[in-house]
């Protein structure tokens, strides 16, 4: 049998960034589809419409929502189950903006003069982003088909669905840099999964690790999965 699951990907990031997870996925019974944002985006509304749609026309089992997605992922999801994988998570209450305060700053000043941000890969020295994704090959697909953003999306608003902490959901943490996310679903009782040293696009480094994290993920809200034996190396909470 297979599990129906739908993949939200990060507004900021184009689907061919998610193929080798959706491949990894599908040699554990998922049949996936990753939801389309449609054109660049310059507030919440479009991309909560296009990732909605996709979960009621795939009839999805599993949401799985990859780091900005984390924001739509519940809204989105109609009470489906949410696997988020390194992803940010809506205030507890009230609304906030699509980026942090604290990049907020950062990002003004990377904006043109028409107020479009750099692709996400440019947002960091190369450096930086080689270390997240070591494959120069990987790397320059993903630049070939990034999307840029304009900076009102990043400032734009959106509330927190009303009682989105009790909807079903889990989270993968990629290494540490979410961990004040991570920190929030323990607290709510989540199932959690941390992979001690991976970095934000792990699912390109290591896509059959991440897809044994999601699977198990999974399991434990209740989704009725027929998968091969995952990978081992998480730790769990």
């Amino acid at each position: 049998m297979t599990t129906t699951a739908v993949l939200l990907p990060s507004p900021f990031l184009p689907a061919r960034a998610y193929a080798p997870l959706v491949d990894a996925l599908g040699l554990r019974g998922w049949g996936v589809v990753v939801a389309a944002t449609g054109e660049v985006p310059d507030g919440p509304d479009p991309v909560l419409a296009a990732y909605r749609a996709c979960v009621e026309q795939e009839a999805a089992e599993v949401v799985v929502a990859h780091s900005n997605a984390g924001r739509y992922a519940v809204a989105a999801a109609g009470g489906v189950p949410v696997v988020h994988v390194d992803a940010a998570l809506p205030p507890e209450r009230g609304d906030a903006t699509l980026a942090p305060a604290a990049l907020l700053d950062h990002l003004a000043h990377l904006a043109d003069e028409d107020g479009i941000l750099p692709p996400w890969t440019r947002w960091w020295p190369d450096e930086d982003i080689g270390a997240v994704v070591p494959d120069p090959q990987v790397l320059a697909a993903i630049r070939a088909a990034e999307p840029r953003l304009p900076l009102s999306y990043v400032r734009a608003l959106l509330e927190a669905p009303s009682g989105w902490r009790e909807a079903p959901q889990a989270y993968l943490a990629l290494g540490g840099t979410y961990a004040d996310e991570l920190a929030l679903a323990r607290r709510l009782g989540w199932p959690t999964t941390v992979l001690a040293g991976a970095g934000h696009l792990h699912h390109l480094v290591d896509p059959d690790a991440v897809a044994a994290a999601v699977v198990g993920l999974a399991g434990r809200l209740g989704v009725g999965l027929r998968s091969a034996p995952g990978r081992e190396g998480t730790t769990t909470a």
